[in-house]
């Protein structure tokens, strides 16, 4: 029993237009469900992610609008890794989004400061990509390649292991299944303590297949977690629970998938609400930011 590397990554932005302005056009991946968080259902929940929704490629966002800028430290992630093809690939990068070159990789931030990398694909997986008129595809964007958190990696190690996670060095652990992989990193913490907010890591989800999540639950509580019942969120089935430097994991499934209630060709482009949540639309959406439909932008 194996996690199929990182699921999605979900993090908070206090500006839902300017965060689909850069996910959707500057990064060119593809907004595929514009939806609600079901604690909250007056915030929005925005997916990322490639042309077909995959899990593994998917950035989320709640909008908590106006929210002040945050800051990562100890226990939060602060830096998400994506793969990209070439070095020409970060040469077209560093063009479009600017960034801080180095070898094998670039570093940027989005508009509020979330700490983004891209990183040559060195894993052999399926590339994740979505299509965009100005990104030519051999250089878009292709699926996660881990997470950076700041912690000890001696507090998690034995509690990753029992989680299957495999080490790859003194703070470096990876989460390989039979079709995809994801890093997971420390990094020693800054003196500042972490504050939550816009452009910063809410949590990091991991990959499970459909039939293995409840075996995942057991082994979570066995290694000395405390995961959350399962959660149906009608796209996928979720546990939480934080590992022992207070990051915050999610698993979830790797299905039903994004195309449950809507067309694959459409994707993204109203708002979607779970069955649970549909009785209230006609309050939900009049108090959520009007936000531009990037699809119909290309299509122009």
């Amino acid at each position: 029993m194996k996690l199929e590397g990182i699921h999605h990554v979900t993090c908070i932005t206090g500006d839902a237009p300017t965060n689909v302005e850069f996910y959707a056009g500057t990064l060119g991946l593809r907004l595929v469900k514009k939806t609600v968080n079901q604690d909250d259902p007056t915030v929005y929940h925005l997916f990322y992610a490639d042309e077909l929704g995959s899990s593994g490629a998917d950035i989320t966002f709640f909008e908590y609008r106006g929210a002040r800028r945050g800051r990562a430290g100890a226990g939060m992630v602060h830096r998400v890794a994506f793969r990209v093809g070439s070095e020409d690939a970060l040469d077209f990068w560093q063009e479009r989004a600017g960034g801080d070159r180095r070898h094998g990789s670039l570093l940027l931030t989005d508009p509020e400061g979330l700490a983004l990398e891209l990183v040559v694909d060195e894993s052999g997986d399926e590339p994740l990509v979505a299509r965009h008129p100005e990104i030519p595809e051999e250089h878009a964007v292709r699926g996660f390649d881990s997470v950076r958190a700041y912690g000890d990696p001696q507090r998690s190690r034995s509690f990753l292991e029992g989680l299957e996670f495999a080490a790859a060095g003194e703070a470096e652990f990876e989460a390989r299944g039979s079709r995809r992989g994801g890093r997971y990193v420390y990094d020693a913490p800054p003196a500042e303590h972490g504050v939550p907010g816009a452009g910063t890591v809410h949590h990091v989800a991991w990959s499970s297949p459909t039939e293995e999540h409840g075996a995942w639950r057991e082994r979570t509580l066995e290694i000395g977690g405390r995961p959350t019942p399962p959660i149906d969120r009608f796209y996928f089935r979720s546990i939480y629970f934080r590992e022992p430097n207070g990051i915050l994991f999610e698993i979830a499934t790797l299905g039903p998938g994004f195309t449950t209630d809507e067309p694959l060709e459409s994707l993204g482009e109203r708002l979607s609400l779970p069955p649970a949540f549909e009785h209230l639309r006609d309050r939900v959406e009049p108090v959520l930011t009007p936000l531009p439909n990037p699809r119909a932008a290309l299509r122009r």
